[in-house]
């Protein structure tokens, strides 16, 4: 018998204004004026002595671009990378296709944006894997808001934990659009006997910021949770998460 997906479903909201770009700001000259160069090194400095905690977004972005367009100043693409997007993070996770469209982005700018973000993704997730869940849950909230709070679609995703609640895999179980996402339960629980895990715990994300679970996510999880009750299988959690808070099934009392 074919399986079905289910599909997680949000509610509609718009990600961004009715503006979707900054006036583009020619970017010329094969010489760097000093005054550039100035501008460089006083920004490298700063940073250098306080952190980035001290400076803004386009700031940071600037050092970042920095390496990507070394003869041009890049303080005005900086401006309209934020302005398309948002913010330094919605920036970092914005898709390859709108990167291209934004004036002034290329294949290096492109580039050095998609590995600070990897590189964030990457330190975020060595703080949680093969460590106890329940002794280092700031670190995984920490972590999965790193890998999904400022996606622009839904993503789900599975924690696989033994028998010592230690995470042993995370991995993704689907992508979907900018509000579902088409997940098989069985799937999810075939992984588990895989990986011969003890416990589960789901994330997925809502694009709109608004982690408030939809009724179609309460009866999947439902789901979920029948399915890996009947082979021995505890499902934790379910955590939904949104652009600055996420909201958990356990201490919201639906589980």
């Amino acid at each position: 018998m074919s399986q079905h997906p289910n599909t997680f479903y949000e509610a509609p909201l718009p990600l961004f204004g009715d503006a979707d770009e900054a006036i583009a700001i020619p970017l010329r000259g094969d010489r760097l004026p000093s005054y550039i160069q100035d501008h460089r090194k006083r920004l490298r400095s700063r940073f250098m002595q306080g952190g980035a905690a001290a400076m803004p977004d386009y700031e940071l972005l600037e050092l970042i671009l920095f390496r990507a367009i070394p003869r041009q100043d890049v303080k005005p693409l900086a401006h309209r990378l934020l302005h398309t997007f948002g913010d330094f993070n919605r920036v970092l996770s914005a898709p390859l296709a709108r990167l291209e469209k934004v004036p002034g982005v290329g294949e290096a700018v492109i580039q050095e944006l998609k590995i600070v973000e990897a590189a964030a993704h990457r330190m975020a997730r060595a703080r949680v894997m093969n460590r106890a869940v329940l002794s280092s849950w700031d670190a995984l909230l920490d972590y999965c808001h790193t890998a999904m709070a400022h996606r622009e679609t839904e993503q789900f995703r599975v924690l696989y934990l033994d028998r010592k609640n230690v995470l042993i895999a995370d991995e993704e179980q689907a992508r979907g659009t900018v509000d579902h996402v088409p997940v098989y339960p069985r799937e999810v629980v075939k992984r588990a006997l895989e990986l011969n895990a003890s416990a589960l715990i789901l994330v997925h994300n809502h694009p709109s910021g608004d982690p408030t679970p939809s009724e179609a996510d309460i009866t999947m999880t439902a789901q979920i949770q029948d399915a890996a009750t009947v082979l021995g299988i505890v499902l934790h959690d379910h955590l939904i998460i949104g652009k600055s808070r996420e909201l958990s099934f356990r201490a919201s009392a639906y589980l």
